[in-house]
């Protein structure tokens, strides 16, 4: 398992860095998949490795991208409130705290509003730490919800590749 979420996370940093950061939409429009890390680690994965492992990536994606410390700082902040957003969907629904969070294990619908929240709050960091400044804080907004949704449609595309339907 160790080997797997080895290889995740330089392949994302690396799809992120060589592909992805070169797509821009209008403008507003920017994909980042390599979030996709920090979601799809076990449920089990203790917080200080949750924190260390989120700030390598962002900082991975930060050294290639001449972006000092944006990504690290909102990978960290997505990481820290991932235990949180897990327990605040997860009440009452019964859902399966071990192994990986995924669609089949979990649903559609308990993988769609923990991947929403977490890439929105990452793309809000990264964003308005971009920007930092309030007179452009619409036009950031609206950039972080496109952003957002985008990423989370890439996110959802890429379970869905992992995990085909069975017929």
């Amino acid at each position: 398992m160790m080997i797997k979420n080895v290889i995740r996370f330089f392949g994302l940093i690396l799809f992120q860095v060589l592909i992805l950061n070169h797509i821009s939409l209008g403008g507003y429009i920017n994909p980042y998949l390599y979030v996709l890390f920090i979601l799809l680690l076990p449920f089990e994965t203790p917080r200080w490795l949750l924190l260390v492992s989120a700030f390598l990536l962002g900082l991975g994606v930060d050294i290639f991208s001449d972006t000092p410390g944006l990504n690290a700082a909102a990978c960290v902040t997505m990481a820290f409130f991932r235990p949180f957003v897990i327990l605040a969907i997860s009440r009452g629904t019964g859902v399966d705290y071990t192994g990986n969070p995924s669609v089949p294990r979990q649903g559609f619908r308990w993988f769609l509003y923990y991947s929403a929240f977490l890439i929105l709050i990452h793309h809000f960091v990264l964003f308005y730490l971009e920007i930092f400044r309030f007179s452009e804080f619409f036009p950031t907004f609206f950039r972080s919800l496109l952003s957002s949704a985008f990423t989370l449609g890439l996110v959802i595309l890429t379970e869905y590749l992992r995990f085909p339907a069975k017929k």
